[in-house]
């Protein structure tokens, strides 16, 4: 998977209302100002809720990123397939907390359709191309795209009417 470090011209024109709105407000913060936000994001992760909480088997690993990171997908078996992302991150890895905090907020409330149709360039439409590393760009970029083959394998797995 390719991030590329320059944005978008239009950072947030195809994104869903919650991930537009914090692509904007990153990218009018300063980039110090913005990587406080993100540390910021990341106290926002709620633990997740049982089984996940006492089972991390029932949820999946994200290899790419350097701390242990989590992901579950839950979709709604009814269209339009509701999807609640959970995710689990150490307190001791506070941009990658960060990284589950956008995602977690960003994709609230969305449908199976409108999650699949988050492109795999959020981090640097976030503005953070530049200001972390490349191998922590394709972690966040990891975390979405393991969410989004979760939400389209459930989708699958609906039995058709």
């Amino acid at each position: 998977m390719s991030i590329t470090t320059s944005a978008s011209s239009q950072p947030a024109a195809d994104l869903p209302a919650a991930l537009a709105g914090l692509v904007e407000e990153l990218r009018a913060l300063a980039p110090a100002q913005r990587l406080e936000m993100l540390v910021e994001m990341g106290a926002s992760v709620a633990e997740v809720p049982e089984p996940y909480a006492s089972d991390t088997s029932l949820m999946e690993r994200v290899q790419e990123c350097q701390s242990p990171v989590f992901v579950a997908a839950e979709v709604a078996p009814v269209a339009p397939h509701a999807v609640t992302v959970h995710y689990s991150a150490p307190d001791e890895a506070p941009t990658t907390r960060g990284f589950a905090g956008i995602l977690t907020e960003g994709l609230a409330d969305l449908d199976a359709g409108a999650v699949l149709a988050v492109p795999s360039d959020l981090p640097v439409r976030l503005g953070f191309g530049g200001l972390i590393s490349p191998l922590r760009l394709a972690g966040m970029s990891s975390m979405l795209g393991r969410v989004q083959r979760q939400v389209r394998d459930a989708v699958a797995a609906v039995p058709a009417p």
